[in-house]
């Protein structure tokens, strides 16, 4: 791929499963016996693969789901919080500085993000699935931001920047206050969930999705999410004019070109992504 660094992509992650086929990157967090519960490595790897995933060129859609009866729980206790505690300040923000580098790489990759939320997705992980593009829920689901739980500002990982944007700022607040379990038909009542199915299904249309977005037209897509993250604190006129020039660019795409030509020809366009 073009304009990418001498070193290798990394193709083999320990601290969770990951893999490419057919345009689909999924990662799979892979400690089913602790509800999927984050280490360090993980924030780590985590964000370190976001930041590469557009450099590959093998990918156009990323997938994030849970192994076993639960999505993510969160940072360990045994594993984080033990340690945290032992940790002086600068240590400490070393730490709370990497894991809101996740939730920015997740938003600012071009790439669209799917959380397949099985189970519950709890304090960091409820964040993950909220920095995502989609959430598909499994019935069984439930969300939890449950910070001020254990004594900690219900704002981390950019929850309080997120949240009132997809939910509006008195549910935010009730949210992220009282962190009160959520369950995937109240999720989806008010904005949290992309789209609630049975448990049994819940695969079956993370792949039908994932398949739709990585066999669609990419480029657009990809301009489309990160205009809707800049243009978030933009005003009107900015965003107009941001919009006109990149619309003006893509207007001489090589899937634009692709539409007209298929247009013409009465068949389904091959897009590039290009």
């Amino acid at each position: 791929m073009a304009f990418r660094a001498s070193a290798r992509i990394t193709e083999d992650w320990q601290h969770f499963g990951f893999a490419v086929a057919d345009g689909v990157a999924t990662v799979t967090f892979s400690r089913p016996e602790k509800l999927n519960a984050l280490t360090f490595d993980v924030y780590a790897d985590l964000r370190d693969l976001i930041a590469e995933l557009p450099h590959r060129g093998d990918a156009r859609v990323l997938v994030i789901a849970g192994q076993g009866r639960g999505f993510c729980s969160g940072g360990d206790v045994e594993e984080i919080i033990g340690e945290l505690r032992e940790m002086d300040p600068a240590e400490l923000l070393e730490f709370t500085r990497m894991t809101g580098a996740v939730v920015k790489a997740l938003r600012e990759c071009p790439l669209p993000v799917i959380a397949a939320v099985n189970g519950i997705a709890a304090g960091a992980g409820s964040v993950i699935a909220l920095a995502s593009d989609f959430r598909l829920l499994a019935q069984s689901a439930s969300f939890a931001f449950l910070f001020t739980k254990v004594g900690l500002a219900g704002a981390d990982m950019g929850s309080a920047y997120l949240l009132p944007r997809l939910v509006g700022l008195g549910r935010a607040t009730e949210l992220l206050l009282l962190g009160d379990k959520v369950d995937a038909a109240t999720a989806s009542s008010i904005g949290l969930a992309s789209k609630v199915v049975a448990d049994a299904d819940l695969a079956a249309e993370t792949s039908a999705l994932a398949t739709r977005l990585a066999s669609g037209p990419a480029l657009a897509y990809s301009t489309t999410k990160v205009l809707l993250t800049r243009e978030l604190d933009m005003d009107l006129g900015s965003a107009i004019e941001l919009e006109a020039i990149t619309q003006a660019l893509l207007m001489k795409s090589a899937d634009h070109a692709e539409f007209y030509a298929a247009w013409t020809d009465g068949r389904k366009p091959r897009w590039t992504g290009r």
